[in-house]
């Protein structure tokens, strides 16, 4: 394996089995012109989880969503907001990750819980609605949204479908989520790895003409014969399977040995992420001097306090109504 310091240099040196949770590691596999990064998310997700005491079936949507988020949100350099969002009619019909660049990430999801209680094993959580990646670049540049129907498909399928729509890039993602049980006690982990397929020249990108909508029944969309390098390196990536996603004692680098050894990867410096939420008390108190005084009036609960409670973090704040007079 070759790893690329931040000097720029690059040196062989062995697969390192130390395994690191909260972090995004970016690897290239030249030979195949490929790109891609791995995330492994430990304390990060399973803090996130636990505030809300999701449950189980829920929390693996919104683990898979946060390590979908930060496969993403991560391309982005020292600034800038990367978010999704789904809206639909199913069980979970609201679901929301932010990440701020470098490194944060926080996620919440809306849910009748009733529902999801008498729910049988297997079903989709997501339903029908859709889902939308934002992208904030920062510095007052223009925004950036794709939007992705969802139709009982999951997650992984409709990030693929939002690259083959949107960026038009060769993409494999795949989500694994999984509370772990030991002797001090439940955690969730929960891990991601996404492909892509870049090489210099565009016409080896070619992929499957989306269809027009309007096309007469007769029409058949031509299948372009795919890239030798992606049709190997997405078969390699496809035999991922979800454990190895989520062990805590498999290292990324191992996990990549596993993968592309043949062909050689190489990786570059990890970046770390953690959940944090951007809510604060000063932010609250500024949001609340734009209701009118009728408006704040209504907020006030039986203790005579406005108690606002965040829907990222769940903290909880209370402030006097005579502070707003």
């Amino acid at each position: 394996m070759t790893d690329v310091g931040e000097a720029g240099f690059e040196a062989m040196r062995p697969v390192s089995d130390q395994g690191y949770d909260d972090r995004v590691l970016p690897f290239a596999v030249e030979p195949l012109d490929v790109r891609g990064r791995v995330v492994r998310l430990g304390p990060a997700v399973n803090n996130i989880l636990a505030q809300h005491r999701y449950p189980a079936t829920v929390a693996r949507v919104v683990g898979e969503a946060a390590a979908l988020t930060i496969l993403l949100g991560s391309a982005l350099k020292l600034e800038g907001r990367f978010q999704l969002q789904t809206k639909s009619d199913g069980l979970i019909d609201m679901l929301v990750v932010d990440f701020d660049a470098p490194d944060r990430v926080r996620a919440f999801a809306r849910f009748d819980a009733d529902k999801v209680a008498a729910a049988p094993a297997g079903t989709d959580m997501l339903g029908k609605g859709y889902l939308a990646f934002t992208i904030d670049p920062g510095n007052e540049m223009s925004r950036y949204q794709g939007i992705v129907a969802l139709e009982g498909q999951g997650l992984e399928a409709a990030a693929h479908q939002y690259f083959r729509q949107s960026e038009q890039i060769p993409t494999l993602v795949r989500l694994a989520v999984a509370e772990i049980v030991t002797g001090e006690g439940a955690s969730w982990r929960a891990g991601g790895l996404m492909v892509q397929f870049l090489p210099s020249s565009p016409e080896r990108q070619r992929q499957a003409d989306l269809d027009p909508g309007n096309a007469p029944i007769t029409y058949v969309a031509e299948e372009p014969d795919l890239d030798d390098a992606w049709v190997e390196a997405r078969t390699l990536a496809e035999t991922i399977e979800d454990h190895e996603l989520v062990d805590p004692m498999l290292s990324s680098e191992r996990l990549l040995f596993r993968l592309f050894h043949e062909r050689g990867v190489k990786v570059f410096p990890p970046q770390p992420v953690h959940d944090a939420c951007r809510c604060s008390r000063d932010g609250i108190e500024a949001m609340l001097r734009n209701f009118s005084p009728d408006e704040r009036r209504d907020m006030v609960g039986d203790d005579g306090k406005i108690g606002v409670t965040c829907e990222f973090c769940s903290v909880h704040r209370e402030f006097d109504p005579a502070d707003f007079v």
